[in-house]
């Protein structure tokens, strides 16, 4: 498989084909790492993989701390690459909730609680993509296997689904459309700009009959209504730049098993990474799928094994096939040349699903250009936790964004 280094950028698409952006856009700022003046420096990126069902917590975390921790049993297969990766122990949002509370593991505020929270429960990824804005043709790409796990949240509180078929992901990084499909588009954009003009105008002449309660009701209207223009923007700024050559064979829409199509999304991934078509990307991995290379039972009868031995068995087999995905995915980012300015992330919003708990959830931060420490055991007890948040906030940080607070931040959390 050949590499390239074509650098094109922006826009997004939706399983559905709809084009889908961010409600909140900030100016590009500088890519240079923290210290320097210059913007010499590779783009920061960001990847995302997260596992509905996590790990078995037992063959998971190692027992000893720091860098000379014994493997376990879910780690052997990324073994190799135990220098350019950090576990995490004993890191959570403090929510529940089981199936119902995975999906707040990039945000650490589930959707039911979003009003409470000054960003709702954006999403760690999609912060990111604020920050990148029309830099990249791609703010974002959301991706995964079946209806995924409930991922990625916008700042509206609205969840962004993934794109589920490799030869759609494909097309979108690769294809340049046809001469018609490009008038069409724009059509459709002049159409929805046209529209956003008349809506602004009506509100704007509501906005002098309305008490204090409606007209902040109306302003956050107004909000979402200007952060459509923005994606109105982005959708045309890159509607006819012509999209990197496909550096590997065009991928078909043959009938794939879920589980099979795993190692094929990562390296469109990492490709996508690699072009700079996006800097910020999530893969989704649901609580059930079909496999008909693994042989075992259903992925989410196995994870409520009951420390079974033959059901246990069967479970670190899906286990250890995602941890080899996840290693070959290292691999990918290292022959790119990109590890180094890629900061990787794998885990759960399941901290045992055999017991359905969100607690010490299995967390690897991985690449980045960081100095990597090991297994960090964070404390266990209740008055002295850490928050995850504190994590991802140091990640934003990382990436160059300036907030000092991310969803049930309390600080940040050392990075290596």
């Amino acid at each position: 498989m050949t590499r390239t280094a074509l650098i094109q950028r922006r826009t997004f698409l939706r399983g559905s084909g709809v084009m889908l952006a961010l409600p909140f856009l900030e100016s590009q700022s500088s890519w240079a790492r923290p210290g320097t003046e210059t913007g010499s420096s590779p783009p920061r990126k960001l990847l995302c993989v997260a596992n509905h069902l996590g790990f078995w917590p037992g063959g998971f975390f190692p027992r000893e701390s720091g860098t000379d921790y014994q493997t376990s049993l879910t780690l052997k297969p990324i073994d190799k690459h135990r220098r350019d990766f950090t576990l995490f122990s004993n890191l959570d949002h403090g929510t529940g909730g089981g199936h119902s509370g995975v999906h707040a593991f990039l945000s650490g505020v589930r959707k039911e609680e979003a009003a409470g929270f000054p960003s709702k429960n954006v999403t760690l990824d999609q912060r990111a993509a604020e920050h990148v804005g029309s830099g990249t043709r791609f703010p974002s790409l959301t991706t995964g296997l079946g209806e995924g796990t409930a991922l990625c949240w916008n700042r509206s509180g609205v969840r962004i689904p993934p794109v589920n078929n490799p030869a759609r992901l494909f097309q979108a990084l690769f294809v340049n459309s046809e001469p018609a499909a490009l008038r069409a588009e724009r059509t459709r954009l002049e159409h929805r700009a046209s529209v956003l003009d008349a809506l602004r105008a009506s509100a704007g002449s509501l906005n002098r009959k309305l008490n204090a309660a409606d007209r902040d009701k109306l302003d956050q209207y107004l909000t979402s209504m200007r952060s459509v223009e923005r994606r109105l923007q982005m959708s045309q700024q890159w509607l006819e730049r012509p999209k990197p050559r496909p550096p590997i064979d065009p991928v078909d829409n043959a009938p794939r098993q879920h589980i099979e199509e795993v190692p094929l999304f990562f390296d469109l991934l990492a490709l996508a990474l690699q072009t700079d078509s996006t800097r910020v990307a999530t893969f989704e991995i649901p609580l059930q799928f079909h496999s008909s290379e693994l042989d075992v039972g259903s992925y989410h009868g196995l994870s409520h094994h009951g420390k079974a031995a033959g059901r246990l068995e069967q479970l670190q087999v899906v286990e250890s096939y995602l941890m080899t995905q996840f290693g070959r995915l290292l691999d990918r980012l290292k022959e790119a040349g990109i590890l180094e300015s890629t900061l990787v992330i794998l885990g759960s919003g399941m901290g045992d699903g055999s017991k359905h708990s969100n607690r010490d959830l299995p967390v690897i931060l991985a690449g980045g250009g960081v100095r990597h420490r090991g297994h960090v055991v964070n404390p266990e007890k209740d008055s002295a936790r850490v928050p995850l948040c504190n994590l991802w906030l140091s990640a934003l940080q990382w990436f160059g964004v300036r907030d000092n607070r991310f969803g049930r931040s309390t600080g940040t959390l050392s990075l290596g």
